[in-house]
Order: structure tokens, then C-alpha cells, then sequence
């Protein structure tokens, strides 16, 4: 049985709100999207980290990333995806549990897409230049 928080805004979602589910995870569109389709995915089990969870259930979150881009491209055919997660509070994690980001990005939705995760620190990002 996965553990649960019963303060952890994932821990206590509502079926209803899954997009897609498999028996050790679960997506949902995320609630502030940076664009249309943007969706979490999240282990049913409440860990920190992706690294707490067992080997197995890692990979499992990797196949329903997969079932969730799938989906978005059918949907919202977008141009490309940043699909990523923010693993501890110095890397801007603001829910201690496990959640990967999938992102549909679009053409035109930024002016200059380069670098992409890179932009998460801004002085860093454009290496080109």
C-alpha cells in the first residue's frame, strides 16, 4: 500500500481528477500551467524525491510520462515538449512529493526557445552567445 500524507495536496486527490492512472501513479493537468496541456505526473506513494521511490516504481512514472505525452500530441499537437521536475528546495520544489512536469511547448509561445531547462538560471542559459 502506497504511503500518504494527509496535508500533501497530491496525497488527497480525487480519482476523478487523474487524466491517467496506473496502479503506482497517477497525472493530472497541473493546476498554474506554463501552457496548454501541462500535467504532473505523481507516484501514488508520498516520497520527496524521485530517488526515495523503488527502482521499479521510477520506471513506471517514465511509462506514464510517456502515456501522458502521447495523449498531448493527439490533443494539442504541440511543437515539443520540457518534461523535468524539481528535486529539492534549492531547485524551486514547492510540493515535498515527487511530481515530473510535462510541458507541450508551442511554436511562437517564447521568442527564442534555446537552451530551455537551461533558463532556470538565467546567466547561464544562452551558452551560444
Amino acid at each position: 500500500m502506497a504511503s500518504k500524507n494527509t496535508e500533501c495536496p497530491f496525497c488527497t486527490l480525487a480519482d476523478e481528477s487523474f487524466v491517467l492512472k496506473s496502479e503506482t501513479a497517477f497525472a493530472i493537468r497541473d493546476g498554474y500551467p506554463v501552457s496548454p496541456g501541462h500535467t504532473l505526473v505523481i507516484p501514488r506513494q508520498h516520497v520527496a524525491t524521485l530517488f526515495e521511490l523503488p527502482r521499479h516504481e521510477q520506471l513506471a512514472l517514465w511509462d506514464l510520462v510517456e502515456r501522458v505525452r502521447d495523449r498531448l500530441v493527439a490533443e494539442h499537437q504541440p511543437a515539443g515538449f520540457n518534461i523535468g521536475l524539481n528535486d529539492g528546495l534549492a531547485a524551486g520544489q514547492t510540493v515535498p512529493h515527487v511530481h515530473i512536469h510535462v510541458i507541450p511547448r508551442y511554436d511562437g509561445d517564447v521568442p527564442d526557445p534555446r537552451g530551455g531547462v537551461r533558463w532556470v538560471i538565467p546567466d547561464k542559459a544562452a551558452y551560444w552567445k
